[in-house]
């Protein structure tokens, strides 16, 4: 799979950070979520999933508008 960078809020080359694939999904770097209470109230969590932070702008400035 290859991966076209988007963009990143990140100025020190750290995390966040967007990406999107051959197929047009889009892929996001960012702090894993560990809160507990907030892990509770996510919905329809399958096998495998993760869920990330990010900074709302980092998709107002660079998540495609397509």
């Amino acid at each position: 799979m290859k991966l076209r960078f988007l963009g990143t809020n990140s100025e020190d080359g750290k995390c966040p950070t967007l990406y999107e694939t051959e197929t047009g999904q889009i892929v996001v770097q960012g702090y894993e979520l560990t809160d507990a209470e907030a892990l509770e109230q996510l919905r329809d969590v399958l096998p495998g999933e993760k869920f990330v932070i990010v900074p709302r702008d980092l998709l107002i400035n660079f998540a495609p508008r397509e």
